[in-house]
């Protein structure tokens, strides 16, 4: 079956969702593809906030820029952070318009949260849910909006290009074009051609590489594995950062995530013998940014022999600690923890990717009529590690970007009405499935052992090595057999570990959030 939309947005976060809005807005029509559900995205599960400089009693955008750049360790895009800093307050202003509720004070201001890295309280939520607000406010307004397709269950394979057609693409290629995707129906098992004038990657992370993970197992890189098949650019995707208080409960993936807030609030972490020991590793503490505080706890737990330290907010105020986070005071009481008097157990688990497919101030990839927003892309912003609560406004920021832009070059593209169907003639379907899930668990151990936290040239190269083996026999089982979403996202997983890896080794120095043992960082 063949689809024709003005836009096609892969992927249903914060991103992908506010810009359908914004095109949609403007009589355009869109096609929202969706792997799973709506509510199945990585902006769902955030549950620290929004940073955006509102109180300009205390704070101003000069304080926001240094903290993203001191965070990113120098090495981030200064246009990028100006832009996402600047233009934050008006994005913010477009979500309360949607739906979005922030927690306020009794006098009507914003009750804001301070998180590591941040110089003042300038994080925006709601509860300890945020992300599940912004998600949920957003499915509501998107699916009331005549212009907007919303497809379920609809996994998109790869991103149609000339090489489609029968000519030789590589990496050098000039005007490599985007005409659209091959998508995956799971409910009827056909690969339908979606054809667009502009497509838009929202597509999320990739920490589902990661054994332990507080994304939730949808995020397998498949925008970035995607791109970088199609020859677009990739980059910065050494750069992943490790959630120092995901809740340790083995069993438990994804793991359930401890907000920063909660230490910006004055919990305090401990070894297991009770004792204080952020101040062995940086003047900030609890609050160092989060590569500081992951890799002291990773070096206390290696140190000690442990495989998790604690979290403790006894000291507060209880009814205070339950207001401000209700779903950590349930989901920790459900397993027999009570905050307000009980230790959490917490140790680092992959959180969030700080590069991705390489995009300009407009969100463009190097791939024409193809953009990627969100946490797929790489706008520079984030730099060597991501300030707390940069990531949502970074997305509704560049969607907005990416609208006005693709906006005013709509009109000069047409559907490409020589693209073939997807041919799986003489494709067998994969009855094997135990092939698919231990070759995943394979990635996940790779990962987890040897591209951690803390890495090592030796550990790299085994990590690709490893990869390699498995790349070769997955690209074999995909020839033979019939498009399913497993296999799919198996492929995209080796890819998105092989570009971590790689790219690691690339990188001759520790800087942010890659740390080496081979190439200590100078004292």
């Amino acid at each position: 079956m063949v689809q024709r939309f003005d836009y096609l947005v892969i992927g249903s976060g914060i991103a992908g969702m506010s810009f359908a809005l914004k095109v949609a807005n403007e009589g355009k029509s869109v096609a929202l593809i969706c792997k799973a559900g709506q509510e199945e995205a990585n902006t769902y599960f955030a549950q620290g906030g929004v940073a955006s400089v509102t109180n300009l009693k205390v704070d101003n955008f000069e304080k926001h820029i240094e903290d993203t750049m001191i965070a990113g360790d120098w090495i981030s895009d200064r246009e990028a952070v100006e832009k996402v800093v600047r233009e934050a307050p008006a994005q913010i202003e477009a979500l309360i318009k949607w739906g979005v509720n922030f927690d306020k004070k009794e006098g009507g201001e914003f009750d804001l949260h301070k998180e590591g890295g941040h110089s003042e309280f300038r994080i925006l939520h709601h509860a300890d849910n945020t992300g599940a607000e912004i998600q949920t406010s957003l499915i509501q307004t998107v699916n009331k909006h005549p212009n907007i397709s919303v497809f379920t269950n609809h996994y998109a394979v790869e991103i149609i290009t000339q090489h489609h057609m029968g000519i030789i693409v590589t990496r050098h290629t000039p005007g490599i074009k985007c005409f659209g995707a091959y998508v995956l129906n799971e409910e009827t098992g056909e690969v339908d051609t979606f054809l667009s004038k502009i497509t838009i990657m929202a597509t999320g992370g990739c920490e589902a590489v990661y054994r332990n993970t507080t994304n939730p197992l949808v995020a397998t890189g498949d925008g970035i594995a995607m791109v970088y098949r199609a020859k677009g650019l990739v980059k910065d995707m050494e750069f992943i950062q490790f959630h120092p208080t995901a809740l340790f409960h083995p069993g438990d993936r994804p793991s359930f995530l401890i907000t920063e807030a909660m230490r910006g609030y004055g919990a305090v972490l401990k070894n297991q013998s009770g004792e204080e020991f952020m101040q062995k590793y940086d003047p900030r503490l609890s609050l160092a940014p989060r590569d500081i505080v992951a890799r002291a706890i990773d070096n206390e737990m290696k140190q000690r022999g442990e495989d998790h330290v604690y979290l403790d907010v006894t000291h507060k105020d209880p009814e205070q600690t339950k207001k401000h986070f209700p779903n950590i005071y349930k989901k920790c009481l459900s397993l027999g923890i009570d905050i307000t008097k009980d230790y959490i157990p917490v140790a680092p688990a992959a959180h969030y990717l700080c590069g991705g497919i390489k995009v300009d101030l407009n969100g463009q990839s190097n791939i024409r009529r193809l953009y990627a927003i969100g946490e797929c892309s790489c706008t520079g912003l984030h730099g060597g590690n991501r300030l707390a609560s940069n990531s949502l406004i970074e997305a509704v920021v560049y969607a907005d970007a990416a609208a006005k832009h693709s906006l005013s070059v709509m009109d000069n593209y047409e559907f490409n009405q020589d693209v073939p169907e997807w041919n799986d003639e003489g494709t067998i379907t994969n009855e094997e499935r135990v092939l698919i899930t231990q070759s995943m668990k394979e990635v996940n151990q790779i990962m987890e052992a040897y591209v951690g936290i803390v890495r090592s040239n030796t550990r790299l190269i085994r990590a690709w090595n490893r990869l390699d083996i498995l790349y070769e026999e997955t690209e074999s089982l995909f020839k033979r057999c019939k498009a399913s979403r497993e296999l799919c996202e198996l492929r995209n997983m080796i890819n998105v570990g092989y570009l971590i890896t790689r790219q690691a080794m690339e990188r001759k120095e520790s800087r942010g959030l890659h740390y080496t043992i081979d190439y200590p960082p100078a004292k």
